[in-house]
């Protein structure tokens, strides 16, 4: 697939989201790491654009007493694959993963 040929004007329209995205991202990130919002929380919001676009191993590794190692186990675990996002999810693995999580 071809990109498509952005004017510059567009361009910079296109990175600005992107940026506003990161910065959302990193600011649910750096709630659920000091507690304000559990996975719990999280799961529920999950319809939202910004949530339902994160990669699941780093939602993992946002929950306090969480790193690569945990998440990646869990994951192995529930047979969820590294590049999953939170949109992609199954219901079975949602519900187990609201059940070891939860």
């Amino acid at each position: 697939m071809a990109l498509p040929n952005l004017s510059p004007e567009q361009r910079a329209e296109a990175l600005k989201k992107a940026a506003e995205a990161r910065q959302k991202r990193a600011e649910y990130r750096a709630k659920i790491k000091s507690g304000q919002m559990s996975f719990a929380q999280v799961m529920e919001k999950s319809d939202d654009p910004v949530i339902a676009r994160m990669k699941v191993a780093t939602l993992l590794e946002s929950l306090p007493g969480y790193g690569k190692a945990k998440a990646h186990k869990i994951m192995e675990e529930l047979e969820i694959s590294e590049s999953r996002r939170v949109q992609g999810l199954g219901a079975r693995q949602r519900e187990h993963l609201m059940n070891k999580l939860a």
